[in-house]
């Protein structure tokens, strides 16, 4: 999926007569076609065309033979060298694909940019059930299950006022509110009791929330609640409800701002309410409102009720299959429903409606998001694929044309519904709860923020103000790697694209789309040929792919699930796959004789007591894996055995305990302690001091000794508030790179870290070389990698940039921008580095510091499986 870097140079320099005499060396003296190995083809073309070096055609001749047949998953580069050929065919239509490619560049919305998740004072000792937004008074209002309301200033959040909602018909502790709606035109609010009754309080009186009237004497208990105003004129209203018995009711308000109910016989209550009962509104003795029903979810809970103005029309859901969606239409002249129903696998738990493209949205059980046309009834209009849970909620944003949806696995995700592309996926930053979590998602769109609630906890999203900022991707980065076969940079997006860069200028050289689909690129990695790619989709698969983007093999991770994969690591004679369990989804090379490639069984079984996470592999045999509860295990990987386990004793030492729930097997520890990234130090050995570091949550770095499961050391890094983070280490195994979710990068100097083993632990940091930003949102990988004689830095942000940086913080550029650079040999060092070089100089060494260090060989990855494999 690519191609390499200074060819393209050298075909922006050659001309119409420089292809034609390329063209005649394919040709023999009798015109019969032929084919060159590669030392022919070099020193031919070289020749013969006088235009470029001899390194040029050698990168020429390397990208179209991996765009040829495949054949092998992995092959030994010198092999491969020596035994390919390329004839006219072969090189004509790899230049086609490349020129083809440079057309393709169609633009679609970002996603937004949060600001980091904040977390708001609660009154509210019961779960919350509901947020509104006061336009009279500029507040928010907030409902808790127990009947206590919450009001906020808009400008900082903080908490004004709380009171308890008056309600005799119950005692106190039997208060139980399923709802609440803002009704706009009369200053008034909404609030749906177990009690089988609606209350209406006065939000403007001197008497705070007082309770004005109550609709009583409902069938079933009702559970959510619609209001809807006529724009053109606000007496016109109408109040939907949904019971749990299957029943969607709407009351129909005629002069609404005179006086919702007449006061036919005044009856009141110890609250001084009047007392409105429902059969009477049934029977039309209020002639300012009259009703209408239909029981189409019968037997199951309505979940949601929505009246859709610009139809006419009642939409609810529920979680029966058969009766997932209901529309009911108005009959003209009439005042009955002609009722449709939509069927899905699993029912619905949530829907919403865009005005302007006339879709509806659910939140499906079977972790799908369906759009569909309300007139439609046979199959929905598109299905967004990518959650790994239920969808419990979705929200669309109108003026954007984007969709928001929430999944019962704590990930929010944005998506582009034009282009029916996922542009931004948030996760792990949600609390981890112990019981059931109630989750509320309230969207104020035109002040762009995000109100959360997770049972009594408020958080809030709110968005960054934009700032010009050059794009390398359409969409968040999710990967980068370094191609050291091609000198290129490969990166990867949430909207399931790749594209390949030239590391020497920034150029794009390549990109392909839609990869997975819909499904977003989580993760990559690459052979130790580097001519093979593995991408990870969020729709379970891992493709093999070549360098002319063809997908040579499919990789069933998931089973036939939408997982989360957070990294893919190759082994000597196997692929593990990670991420979503507690045990990792291993791939044997023999299966790869198929297209379509099954896991085989790990014989080690599941060891962790949590999602693993990732892992890193250190010849001959040694296996690291790390998962999201801290703990990580050491196993060898030829017998697939656990050997030992290391566990920072940092919650025992502040009398924490970890707790899992044992139902699911997620675990409930706060994340600070999950393992993110885990990298064999080059170089080191379990002789002498640690010889893995880890990172994670709170910001911490960990180095290990893997042979004495013993914790050297260990460092805050950044900021504990920013959550986890991620880093890389350098091929030489003198530098630490770590990066953070404020686009923050920190380059740490670790050769003479921790070398020895002590009783205690090492606590103070190791020496910090350069702090810079070259994001402006989320770290999600690093990389660093030899390029020439110089080391560079690889950095992807969830801004859709791609960054490249020397070790000294100094910024070469970014990926995709408009001004090309020029990577000098003798760019800006460090001044360590450069006391290095000086003295190297002395002892008559020309070559600078990072010259005379090589490249791990391609084999096993030394660090995080994110990069070559061994194979």
């Amino acid at each position: 999926m690519g191609t390499r870097m200074e060819v393209a140079q050298l075909e922006e320099r050659m001309n119409i007569e420089d292809y034609r005499k390329l063209q005649g060396l394919f040709l023999d003296s009798s015109g019969a076609p032929r084919s060159f190995s590669r030392t022919e083809f070099v020193d031919l073309a070289w020749s013969s065309v006088g235009r470029g070096s001899k390194e040029e055609y050698c990168l020429l001749f390397d990208s179209v033979v991996v765009t040829q047949e495949p054949r092998g998953l992995l092959l030994d580069v010198d092999v491969m060298k020596e035994e390919e050929r390329v004839d006219w065919g072969g090189l004509s239509c790899f230049l086609l694909q490349e020129l083809s490619d440079k057309v393709k560049n169609t633009r679609t919305k970002r996603g937004p940019r949060w600001k980091p998740l904040r977390t708001l004072t609660c009154p509210h000792r019961d779960p919350v059930q509901k947020v509104l937004y006061l336009q009279s008074s500029g507040q928010y209002l907030t409902v808790s299950k127990g009947g206590t309301v919450g009001l906020r200033d808009r400008e900082d959040m903080s908490l004004l006022h709380t009171h308890r909602l008056q309600n005799s018909t119950v005692t106190p502790k039997d208060l139980w509110v399923t709802d609440m709606v803002l009704l706009l035109n009369v200053d008034k609010i909404a609030v749906s009791f177990t009690s089988k009754e609606v209350c209406f309080y006065d939000i403007l009186s001197k008497q705070n929330f007082r309770c004005k009237c109550k609709l009583q004497g409902l069938k079933f208990t009702p559970w959510c609640l619609d209001y809807w105003v006529d724009p053109s004129d606000p007496d016109q209203a109408v109040l939907t409800i949904g019971d749990i018995g299957g029943q969607v009711s709407a009351l129909y308000f005629t002069s609404a701002q005179i006086s919702l109910f007449e006061r036919l016989n005044v009856r009141t209550d110890s609250d001084s309410a009047d007392l409105i009962q429902w059969d009477e509104l049934v029977r039309g003795k209020h002639r300012s409102c009259y009703t209408v029903t239909h029981r189409a979810h019968t037997p199951a809970w309505v979940r949601k009720v929505r009246y859709l103005g610009s139809l006419q029309a009642f939409v609810s859901c529920s979680t029966q299959p058969q009766s997932s969606m209901v529309m009911g239409w108005r009959e003209q002249g009439s005042r009955s429903l002609r009722v449709t129903s939509f069927f899905t696998k699993r029912g619905v738990w949530d829907m919403d409606h865009h005005r302007e493209l006339n879709l509806i949205a659910t939140a499906g059980v079977d972790h799908q998001v369906l759009l569909w046309n309300p007139c439609v009834t046979s199959e929905p209009v598109c299905v967004l694929s990518g959650h790994t849970g239920p969808v419990t909620a979705v929200r669309f944003m109108q003026a954007e044309q984007q969709l928001l949806s929430y999944s019962q696995d704590k990930v929010l995700c944005f998506w582009d519904i034009s282009h029916q592309l996922c542009v931004h996926r948030l996760a792990g930053v949600f609390p981890k709860t112990q019981e059931e979590t109630h989750t509320q998602l309230f969207l104020h769109e035109e002040r762009n923020l995000l109100f959360l609630s997770f049972n009594t906890l408020l958080l809030l999203l709110e968005t960054t103000k934009e700032e010009k900022r050059i794009s390398s991707h359409e969409r968040p980065v999710t990967c980068v790697l370094y191609n050291s076969l091609f000198r290129q940079a490969v990166s990867s997006d949430s909207a399931s694209s790749v594209i390949c860069w030239r590391v020497d200028t920034g150029q794009k050289v390549k990109q392909f789309r839609r990869c997975h689909g819909n499904a977003e690129i989580s993760t990559m990695a690459l052979d130790g040929t580097q001519t093979r790619l593995f991408t990870a989709g969020t729709d379970g698969e891992v493709k093999v792919w070549d360098f002319n983007g063809r997908c040579l093999h499919r990789m069933n991770a998931g089973l036939g699930r939408a997982v989360d994969i957070s990294q893919v690591l190759l082994l000597r004679r196997s692929i593990l796959v990670m991420g979503w369990d507690r045990m990792f989804t291993v791939f044997r090379l023999q299966s790869f004789s198929q297209s379509y490639v099954e896991p085989s069984e790990w014989k080690g079984g599941v060891q962790h007591r949590s999602d693993v996470l990732c892992a890193a592999f250190q010849p001959p045999q040694t296996l690291v894996t790390g998962s999201y509860d801290g703990e990580i295990k050491v196993w060898n990987s030829s017998t697939e055995h656990a050997l030992r386990k290391l566990r920072p004793l940092t919650e025992h030492r502040e009398g924490k305990k970890t707790q899992f729930n044992t139902n699911n097997g997620k675990e409930d520890a706060d994340n600070c302690f999950a393992i993110t990234r885990l990298f064999f130090i080059p170089g080191r050995t379990t002789k002498g001091g640690a010889d893995l570091v880890s990172c994670g949550g709170s910001g911490v770095v960990r180095l290990w000794n893997t042979a004495h499961s013993h914790l050297v050391g260990q460092f805050t890094a950044h900021n504990s508030d920013l959550g986890s983070i991620v880093m890389t280490v350098s091929p030489c195994g003198k530098y630490l790179v770590t990066a953070d979710r404020e686009g923050t990068l920190k380059t740490w100097e670790i050769q003479d870290y921790c070398l020895e083993l002590h009783d205690g632990i090492t606590d103070h940091p190791p020496k910090l070389l350069s702090s810079f930003r070259p994001h402006l949102d989320r770290v999600m990988h690093l990389e660093m990698c030899l390029h020439g004689d110089r080391l560079l830095i690889l950095s992807a942000s969830s801004d859709c940039s791609v960054a490249l940086s020397y070790l000294c913080g100094d910024n070469v550029g970014l990926f995709g921008q408009e001004e090309q650079w020029c990577l000098e040999r003798t760019g800006p060092l460090h001044p360590q580095q450069e006391a290095e070089r000086k003295q190297q100089e002395e002892e008559g060494k020309r070559s600078p510091p990072a010259a005379s260090e090589t490249l791990p060989d391609p084999g096993p990855s030394a660090g995080g499986g994110d990069k070559r494999g061994g194979l």
